[in-house]
């Protein structure tokens, strides 16, 4: 079956974070949702539960586990025990309970930046200390990567108590390499360092990077390194709203204290629709739908860096090798890129996000998981408000 992408959606009205926090005009292309339909079979599967007439309490049901299982192994190669698995309402909840689970306050977390912002406020709001790694750009190969020799400095000398580990990277929109996973999970192992890996975007890798996504859990696993995973269906099939995700950890001294944390932080209840549209998704009908939205998205994503590229050969932006979020630097314009990010949505209606926000300025972010028409309307924008000030 072929989907159509290309269809426009209304979002205005809907109590769209996205849509209705933006003045009429503006096309929002900021906060990390696409705006397309989710796969038909989730609406299908949500439409039959809502004709049962009853939302009482639930309780989530052993295909949830199932369907998770099943998903990780078909799509990535990566065969989970069912007693690994525990649910809550998202991923940021998820990220926040391990932390306060597996950390003390004052224990160090570190991380790479840039970074997603909410790691930042997970950190903080567990009272435990920031250690922030600069991942290394390099303008002429328009790409991070990381210098673990500094790293191991790092580690040995602030000795952090977790990892945050963000693959596929937002906002660098880098895949992680085995060889790169691997080096990180020694250096983990060596320093007695949990690595926490977020891998929400894990479904979105460009298919012309010629690899696919390697989760964390095996290779920490051969390597002995400490781990526990976050994920959801959120990111990959646009329902955020429905406000659901897992964690894989197979310590159970960790898996124990990682529920009294959830308990403690009161995000242990899930809605009925929220396990039910993770049910839908991750069978062959979503993964067909999802297979076809992936190569839509970076269809745009071509576009976009084509049109960029012939306006400004020289501006450097970030090769997407994962996620649906472009990377620029804008940081040759002399100019802060959170001014630079309010001046073209005041003159163009154009609402991207800056740099400053994930710990990096001289960058911004544009979420590119829209309609083909309207990202060549917010690209046309993006160039008319960058052409004053290359």
């Amino acid at each position: 079956m072929r989907y159509d992408f290309d269809k426009l959606v209304n979002r205005r009205g809907s109590d769209c974070a996205k849509w209705d926090e933006a003045a009429e005009g503006v096309l929002p292309l900021w906060v990390a949702d696409m705006d397309f339909e989710t796969a038909p079979c989730i609406v299908e599967a949500l439409r039959k539960r809502v004709e049962h007439g009853v939302f009482g309490y639930s309780l989530v049901p052993e295909t949830f586990y199932e369907r998770i299982v099943w998903w990780n192994l078909h799509r990535h190669g990566w065969d989970i025990r069912r007693e690994w698995i525990q649910y809550t309402s998202g991923v940021v909840p998820a990220v926040s309970a391990i932390i306060k689970g597996l950390c003390q306050p004052g224990d160090g977390v570190l991380t790479f930046t840039p970074a997603y912002n909410c790691f930042f406020s997970s950190i903080r709001n567990n009272r435990c200390r920031l250690v922030g790694f600069p991942l290394t750009w390099s303008p002429a190969e328009e790409c991070y990567s990381v210098d673990f020799q500094a790293l191991e400095l790092t580690l040995s000398a602030e000795r952090p108590r977790l990892f945050l580990l963000c693959t596929p990277h937002n906002p660098s929109g880098r895949v992680w390499t085995a060889e790169e996973l691997t080096r990180m999970a020694a250096l983990c192992q060596q320093y007695g360092v949990i690595v926490l890996s977020d891998e929400i975007h894990c479904e979105f890798v460009n298919p012309e990077l010629g690899r696919r996504f390697l989760p964390f859990a095996p290779i920490a696993q051969q390597v002995g390194c400490q781990w526990v995973v976050t994920n959801a269906p959120n990111k990959a099939f646009n329902t955020a709203g429905l406000q659901i995700s897992y964690i894989v950890c197979p310590d159970e001294s960790f898996r124990q204290r990682i529920d009294r944390a959830i308990n403690d932080n009161e995000v242990c209840d899930v809605n009925v629709f929220s396990f039910l549209a993770l049910q839908a998704a991750y069978t062959p009908e979503g993964e067909e739908w999802l297979q076809q939205l992936v190569a839509y998205i970076y269809e745009g994503y071509r576009q976009f860096r084509q049109t960029l590229k012939a306006a400004f050969p020289h501006l450097p932006i970030a090769h997407l090798e994962g996620t649906y979020l472009a990377w620029l630097d804008v940081s040759s314009l002399n100019l802060s890129s959170q001014v630079l990010a309010e001046q073209i949505l005041s003159h163009q209606q154009l609402w991207i996000n800056a740099g400053e926000l994930y710990g990096q300025p001289g960058f911004l972010r544009v979420n590119l998981a829209t309609q083909h028409t309207r990202l060549e309307h917010a690209t046309r924008r993006l160039v008319e408000g960058l052409e004053f000030r290359v």
